[in-house]
């Protein structure tokens, strides 16, 4: 079944003013809570060494742009286990999005909408796990985007060729009881708040 349009863009224009109302003051300290939940929840540890349980290629995470959750804490802990990381590469809308390895050393280029992302000389991978931005999310795992379906061709593209472990990350404030659904939507596997890990039963 496919939602509506006008659901949709009602739905966005709501999220959006939820994530917007998240006071400054309290993002560190989720972006630091999904840093610690993913890795104890999905990577299977607590930071301590012991290892990362998570499937073998590089993790794609996001510059966050605006009042996205900021994965970046959770991308370099990841790094410092010797994991590669990495970025989207946004082309001409419709399409699906790239990625390109990530050094923190390296200085980034401004992308098609002005959001930051390794320049064209930057290797271009293949992520294994992807660390996936929304506006609101359910606990069935489906996701509400932008509009442009960046993510969901994303992750249509990169399932056909291989299984990938799609992890949502968000405030806990943008959980809606159900998002409106079209037939293409991808669904996540996870999703990781500052306050809890929800594994999806596909």
């Amino acid at each position: 079944m496919t939602a509506p349009r006008p659901a949709k863009d009602a739905a966005r224009a709501q999220a959006r003013a939820a994530r917007d109302a998240i006071a400054d003051s309290l993002r560190p300290l989720a972006a630091a809570g999904v840093r610690d939940r993913f890795m104890a929840d999905v990577a299977g540890t607590a930071g301590s060494g012991a290892g990362i349980n998570l499937p073998e290629g590089p993790i794609a995470g996001y510059w966050p742009l605006g009042s996205e959750l900021d994965v970046r804490p959770l991308l370099l802990h990841l790094r410092s286990f010797g994991r590669p990381v990495a970025l989207p590469v946004s082309g001409p809308r419709g399409q699906a999005l790239t990625f390109r390895a990530w050094d923190p050393a390296v200085p980034l280029a401004a992308g098609r909408y002005g959001i930051h992302e390794p320049a064209a000389d930057c290797p271009e991978v293949v992520p294994a796990v992807l660390l996936v931005p929304l506006l609101a999310f359910d606990r069935t795992g489906h996701r509400l985007g932008y509009g442009a379906g960046y993510y969901d061709r994303t992750l249509d593209a990169l399932r056909a060729v291989r299984p990938v472990l799609a992890v949502g990350v968000a405030f806990a404030a943008q959980e809606v009881d159900a998002v409106p659904c079209a037939d293409h939507d991808e669904r996540l596997d996870w999703i990781v708040t500052e306050q809890e890990s929800l594994r999806i039963s596909q």
